[in-house]
């Protein structure tokens, strides 16, 4: 499932200027804007009870299963996980059609539930987006949006098959690169992995990793790229559906080029809405009287751009597609991200200065870097979407699928078109067209769905709920700009956590008002 060049990453957190590499740009997306950090409340004194499941995955030896226990300790890395996480390593079949054969780690984490033992529910396994984002990292950043489900919930997450920790992709120079550059180097330092890492494969590690952690049924909050993930696990086992919530969902029905094309016109239309308000509300409005005109100034600034890039800090430049990007990452923030965009795009246009546009581009990371696994997110967002799609068009279907991309954003499109070259020369083919989410007979799934989202368009999460399956996908709008809408708004939120701790799910049709309402 993808973004832009190569794919946009379907993410919160991370800015595009840090993920360009070869011609190959990965943009972040969040659901909230910058990595945020907290600390919960400590745990419970209350002593713990451990819960057990019954149902372990069928097929697998009982190594795995009944004969293997998470042994959970303090983390280690990242730094930010060092105080108040657990962290552990779950053993999982390399290839689940040889589960007798080779394995592999999974790097999990975990924060404790705070509440009382008889009102604790379970794990609530929680996945970013990406693909390529490492959860090990992502659940101390993110914690503040979801502390106050550790009330009923141990709070779970995980590094995926190719990502951080658990089996990585190396597509570098060197088998220790964590640089990508390209197919050929995938297949040469990765080439044994590749067709073990697309998201089918990691659905089965949740599966497995539901039983250890000795639940019943799966509880998962999937973001973006992890609402894919949660549909697939969904389809693969529907019986083992617990309370699982898909926000700001991916598109089931989309290729990768219908998806590119959708995207491209939801951040037109969201870079739109900018405009106009811009016009009516900021003064010396840096894109002019509106959308129309918006767009001139912006090929104006472009064409500027592409002939010398303007200096972004650090060494680095922003060129035209690092503008278009850059953009798009404070659209993603919803109308929170509007007045720093306007007052970045002054300083651009005016000073030539392309500092403020990129600032928080740079994935910094923490400062204590030797204790920082190394973050091959590029190779990993590839891989995965590679081996997920089977789409390889050539020759004349791809210069078409680039020029239907292109022409669906003045603004955008000429950045987001080159994602179509993203698997045309992959060493293994992908698994399917488009997703396989049918889940009849599985619990109701929550799907929420931003009529605003730039990166991932209402039409996505409608079409995911309807895909799911008759009283499976239940489908929650909200009425918000930006990439995301949980916990920003409040019915949003209000619904949302109803759902994870009482399993009542909204009524049809619920509607949340919001920044477009």
């Amino acid at each position: 499932m993808s973004d832009a060049d190569p794919i946009r990453s379907r993410r919160p957190g991370l800015s595009a200027g840090a993920l360009i590499v070869a011609g190959v740009l990965l943009a972040a997306i969040g659901a909230v804007g910058a990595w945020l950090k907290h600390d919960a409340a400590g745990p419970s004194a209350e002593p713990r009870t451990e819960f057990t499941a019954k149902n372990p995955p069928a097929g697998l030896p009982t190594a795995l299963t009944t004969g293997q226990h998470l042994r959970w300790s303090r983390c280690t890395s990242p730094p930010t996980a060092r105080t108040g996480y657990d962290c552990a390593t779950m053993k999982a079949p390399l290839d689940y059609r040889k589960p007798d054969g080779r394995t592999i780690d999974v790097a999990l984490i975990r924060r404790k539930a705070t509440g009382p033992n008889a009102r604790r529910i379970g794990s609530l396994v929680l996945n970013f987006g990406g693909p390529g984002v490492s959860g090990v990292t992502g659940l101390p950043d993110f914690l503040n949006q979801y502390e106050l489900l550790l009330d009923r919930y141990d709070l779970v997450s995980f590094d995926p098959r190719g990502v951080g920790a658990t089996l990585p992709v190396r597509c570098g120079k060197t088998a220790d690169d964590t640089g990508y550059e390209g197919a050929e180097a995938c297949a040469k330092h990765s080439g044994a992995l590749l067709p073990y890492i697309g998201t089918s494969h990691t659905a089965r590690d949740l599966d497995l990793m539901r039983y250890l952690l000795g639940d019943e049924r799966l509880h998962y909050f999937g973001v973006s790229y992890g609402t894919a993930l949660g549909a697939v696990y969904a389809h693969l086992y529907p019986a083992h559906v617990g309370r699982v919530v898909l926000e700001a969902s991916v598109d089931p029905t989309e290729d990768r080029v219908e998806d590119q094309v959708a995207q491209a016109k939801a951040v037109q239309a969201a870079f739109d809405r900018f405009a106009t308000h811009c016009a009516a509300r900021i003064r010396h409005c840096p894109t002019g009287d509106g959308p129309e005109e918006a767009e001139r100034r912006m090929a104006r600034l472009a064409d500027r751009l592409e002939k010398k890039p303007a200096p972004a800090g650090g060494g680095r430049t922003l060129d035209a597609d690092d503008l278009a990007y850059a953009v798009s990452d404070h659209l993603d923030l919803g109308t929170d991200g509007w007045p720093t965009l306007a007052k970045a795009l002054t300083a651009l246009i005016d000073d030539n200065d392309g500092r403020p546009l990129s600032k928080g581009s740079d994935d910094s990371g923490s400062a204590d870097r030797s204790a920082t696994p190394p973050d091959n997110s590029r190779a990993a967002l590839t891989a995965i979407t590679c081996a997920d799609s089977s789409l390889r068009p050539g020759g004349e279907r791809l210069d078409k699928a680039e020029a239907r991309v292109e022409a669906a954003s003045p603004v955008f499109g000429a950045a987001w078109s080159s994602s179509v070259y993203l698997c045309y020369d992959w060493p293994f083919d992908g698994e399917h067209t488009t997703l396989q989410v049918n889940a009849d007979g599985a619990a109701p799934v929550l799907v929420v769905g931003g009529t605003g989202d730039p990166n991932t368009p209402y039409s996505g999460a409608r079409h995911m709920a309807r895909a799911l399956g008759d009283g499976v996908g239940v489908l929650l709008t909200a009425e918000e700009e930006g990439h995301g809408t949980y916990p920003q708004n409040r019915c949003v939120k209000k619904n949302v956590d109803r759902y994870l701790r009482t399993g009542r799910t909204p009524a049809p049709g619920t509607v949340c008002r919001g920044s477009m309402s």
